[in-house]
């Protein structure tokens, strides 16, 4: 059974992959923790919590050392609580006890918000346990559901005032999970704009980790992700306990040692940026957390999520379809264009292969830099005489699909939108309105806003027949205390504004499913689940040098999958950095994502033009392996001269091998590779004419001989049948 109630031990196993994790209920109703790691059978854990969670110091209390699956402060619980309320009392002790339970196949959507799903009720089983505080009316259900391949645990919390009395959410975690010992090291994906998502691993100490975003988006600096592993563990080999929030906004996620040296992983809503009011009646839903166990190291928890995120947290038309190769003129041309510069660089791209058109920032009001029309959603006729329709209409007639850049959730001072309603951004009243990049952030908490977003955006979908949206956030919240809301619930507002902007896109997505949407925040700074549950992918960085996007492509892949990050070639020297690569090396690594240009064609010469459309082609080969294989991390660019991973089907009768050298040094061998995942008894012949067994290329390796800086090879296997 994938989740078996033991009704004598009280006891609750969740099984699923090679993973379970169990709960116990203790003779006073006490809801504890009691397992979370390598599959077990059910009934096989038994709790003992006198003997495992002593109590040494005559001045400690039980509560302060006890594992439970909700702390909550007021009682003896002296860590971060997952759950603080502060009642009409103006105390924040809160008493749950054990209520009731509910078992059901299948998973149940979380109203309003982005979560993984089951198509069919047998992928997955579900948990309910109610807890309650009868001095309160308070109830608490905490939502389990266990993915039954991969054993992910997806997390959540629904709080419901069942009382006669307003209380206030002062926290709310998705997920609090002790383990036990704090041996571990703990592992986040630490940036900014321009070098996103690089791994950062360290022993986790005696006191708190923690990582977070107070800026109303998920951020370049941290992302919604934090593992604890065992020293010793590998890419390959060693355990993983690691949580993945599936949320845009603000977080908050810790690695914690307690009085008796016993760790607790933790995910959820930043306190410092949020607070949420509770009138009787009302409920309050967390965000979901996904749990992944692995006892295969990193890469066997990467390889989980980037399963459970492709197939059941995307959705839509583009879930399963490969996605096309793009041109985007952002940095050929920036703001300044005219018609026929966009269909010279259009036809160069028809004539190289590529299969999407997209024109970028620019196209809309009196848009010639970054100060002005963001809002006024018309096309500027000066520099499209056509309008959208006219663009779109050529584009398409040489065979192209068309794309768009847009960035709904903005507004500059300097637009029509801005003189109608200067209230619409978020704002302070008497206080000045910070810019940033000359614009201010609109007030997505507001139904009037929501809803004009929504009609604005439509109108440029329908008028333009666009079949690709970027759907950019170029700056983070500030002054973020709706004014449309009361005093007393300002402290909500960058949680109501990502549940606006949740029913804006999926408004906009529902109306138009066969639209291809790719969402981007300064590059990578909003790259995280919510976003994957509306757009099936996401721009990975603003930083298109290969170079650097070897390290951001790496970590980005310690959680999603290849075919949810954008990578593109972009002209030398690198805008981002200056740095000079060849273009064989600059798409060697734009395969390692969804594969697309960004420059200007028609300024390349001839030999980079022939290197670009063999690359399309070899692209158009690759995509069905690169989009949908197993990703396995080979080589981290953060500690070696060389950089490497894989790709391998289903079937293990293909692997794609990607190798790229970033500093060459003197007198050094070849490097051999050891590759995973591939059938030890097969036969698989290399593009080169070279034949290896399965077994020879995982257990011996193969060399790969790579000269110069920047230089790269990829290398596709395919099994024989002797």
């Amino acid at each position: 059974m994938p989740i078996d109630y033991h009704a004598e031990k009280r006891v609750f196993t969740l099984s699923g992959g090679e993973c379970s994790y169990g709960l116990h209920i203790t003779p006073e109703g006490q809801l504890m923790h009691l397992y979370w790691g390598r599959r077990v059978p059910d009934g096989a854990i038994t709790p003992h919590l006198a003997q495992d969670y002593p109590v040494q110091a005559s001045f400690d209390l039980a509560a302060n050392c006890l594992p439970w699956e909700l702390p909550t402060l007021g009682q003896g619980w002296y860590g971060t609580p997952a759950l603080d309320i502060r009642n009409a009392a103006g105390d924040h002790v809160l008493q749950l006890r054990y209520a009731g339970h509910r078992i059901y196949a299948g998973k149940k959507p979380l109203e309003g918000l982005p979560a993984v799903y089951a198509e069919q009720e047998r992928e997955a089983d579900s948990l309910e346990i109610d807890l309650q505080d009868s001095l309160l009316g308070l109830q608490v259900t905490l939502q389990y559901t266990v993915l039954n391949d991969s054993g992910a645990v997806a997390r959540s919390m629904r709080v419901c005032n069942a009382g006669s009395e307003t209380v206030q959410i002062m926290s709310a975690a998705a997920a609090s999970v002790p383990l036990w010992g704090s041996d571990y090291d703990v592992i986040h994906l630490k940036g900014a704009w321009g070098r996103e998502r690089a791994v950062i691993r360290t022993p986790m100490g005696q006191g708190e980790y923690a990582v977070f975003s107070r800026r109303g988006a998920s951020g370049h600096e941290e992302n919604p992700f934090m593992a604890l592993c065992e020293p010793s563990a590998t890419e390959h080999t060693g355990g993983v306990w690691a949580v993945s929030y599936i949320y845009s906004g603000s977080f908050y996620a810790s690695a914690a040692a307690d009085v008796l040296g016993n760790a607790r992983l933790s995910m959820g809503m930043d306190a410092r940026v949020f607070t949420w009011q509770l009138r009787p009646g009302e409920a309050f839903q967390t965000p979901e957390a996904i749990l992944v166990y692995s006892h295969q190291g990193l890469n066997g928890m990467s390889q989980i999520y980037h399963r459970l995120y492709r197939l059941r947290l995307a959705r839509g038309w583009w879930r399963d379809r490969q996605r096309p190769v793009l041109i985007n003129n952002w940095e050929a041309t920036y703001f300044d264009f005219t018609e026929d510069k966009i269909l010279s660089i259009a036809r160069q791209a028809h004539a190289l292969g590529i299969e999407l058109f997209v024109l970028d920032d620019g196209w809309f009001g009196d848009r010639n830099d970054d100060h002005t029309s963001l809002g006024d959603w018309t096309v500027n006729r000066k520099k499209l005489p056509g309008g959208l329709s006219g663009l779109a209409e050529k584009i398409h007639a040489m065979g192209m699909l068309f794309g768009l850049w847009v960035e709904p959730e903005m507004i500059s001072p300097d637009s029509d939108l801005y003189r109608a309603h200067p209230d619409w951004c978020l704002h302070v009243a008497g206080r000045e309105r910070t810019e940033a990049r000359h614009q201010l952030v609109l007030d997505m908490s507001r139904a009037e806003v929501q809803e004009y977003v929504i009609t604005a955006i439509s109108a440029v979908l329908r008028e333009s027949g666009a079949d690709y949206i970027k759907w950019d956030m170029n700056r983070n919240m500030t002054e973020y205390f709706s004014p449309a809301l009361p005093p007393e619930r300002r402290m909500e507002t960058q949680h109501r504004y990502m549940l606006g902007l949740y029913r804006v896109l999926e408004a906009i997505t529902a109306s138009f499913p066969r639209v291809l949407f790719e969402s981007c925040s300064g590059g990578g700074g909003r790259f995280d689940g919510g976003m994957l549950f509306y757009m099936p992918q996401t721009w990975t960085s603003d930083n298109t040098d290969a170079m650097a996007r070897l390290q951001i492509q790496y970590g980005t892949s310690m959680v999603y999958p290849a075919c949810a990050m954008g990578a593109h070639v972009s002209a030398v020297p690198n805008h981002q950095c200056g740095r000079v690569t060849a273009m064989q090396t600059r798409c060697d690594v734009a395969i390692g994502g969804n594969f697309g240009f960004e420059l200007d064609l028609t300024a390349l010469s001839a030999e980079d033009l022939d290197v670009a459309k063999r690359m399309v082609r070899r692209v158009n080969q690759l995509r069905g392996l690169t989009q949908t294989g197993k990703f396995t991390r080979l080589i981290s660019p953060e500690k070696h001269e060389y950089a490497a991973w894989q790709f391998t089907d289903e079937e293990k009768s293909q692997a794609l091998l990607c190798v790229y050298r970033i500093l060459s040094v003197a007198n050094t061998a070849p490097i051999r590779i050891r590759m995973y995942h591939l059938n030890p008894d097969a036969l698989y012949h290399a593009e080169d004419g070279r034949v290896f067994s399965g077994a020879e290329l995982m257990y011996q390796g193969m060399t790969v001989t790579l000269t110069g800086d920047f230089s790269s090879q990829t290398i596709l296997f395919s099994q024989s049948e002797s």
